[in-house]
């Protein structure tokens, strides 16, 4: 039973983002490693609310927009690899998460 490694990788900055996701395609393409994705998620828009000063009842600035960009990728079975990606130093603009699944085959 294969074991499935998800990564989901995050960024405000896309061109970090697009960067870190080809460096892991590309190292996968060489140790033969089956891949799906990356896949692309819908940006993220987010705002945050911000404050003049430390009163709960204080003047308000605008807030402080910004966008997340996401996108996953699966890495089935090499176990080996999927620790070695998982281990990897990444930028600190870029959030990796990961999840791992067995997946079990039809009938079973």
């Amino acid at each position: 039973m294969p074991f499935v490694m998800t990564l989901t990788v995050e960024s405000g900055d896309r061109y970090v983002l697009e960067d870190v996701v080809t460096e892991i395609k590309e190292a996968a393409e060489q140790k033969g490693v089956e891949l799906k994705g990356p896949h692309p998620q819908a940006p993220q828009e987010l705002r945050v609310p911000q404050s003049a000063d430390l009163s709960a009842d204080g003047n308000r600035l605008d807030p402080w927009h910004y966008t997340v960009f996401t996108r996953t990728i699966e890495i089935i079975g090499h176990d080996e690899f999927a620790r070695d990606i998982a281990e990897w130093e990444f930028p600190e603009r870029v959030h990796i998460e990961v999840s791992v699944e067995q997946r079990r085959g039809a009938g079973r």
